[in-house]
């Protein structure tokens, strides 16, 4: 009987690091840094031999997730404000 070793897949935990690298880098999508972090959480209870990259991705997409809801949290108060200033102005 011939027994092989187990294979060490690192595969969610590269994918997670990638997103997150592409997510800040390029600034992709609110979906991509989700995504990440998602494939990062599971890579770090199954992929033992990935546990670095899995950190790094679920730490670059948290950062990018954070960005992405500062900015919408922003767009959001200065639209109010604008629409509140015209609507106050009289005009």
């Amino acid at each position: 009987m011939v027994t092989y070793p187990a294979s060490s897949r690192t595969g969610l935990g590269t994918a997670s690091l990638v997103l997150g690298i592409c997510s800040l880098l390029a600034g992709w999508t609110f979906f991509a840094p989700i995504v990440g972090l998602v494939l990062g959480i599971m890579s770090r209870g199954r992929e033992p031999m990935a546990r670095g990259r899995a950190g790094w991705g679920i730490l670059l997409n948290a950062v990018a997730l954070a960005i992405w809801i500062i900015a919408v949290a922003c767009f959001v108060a200065f639209g109010t404000l604008a629409v509140w200033s015209h609507a106050t102005s009289g005009s």
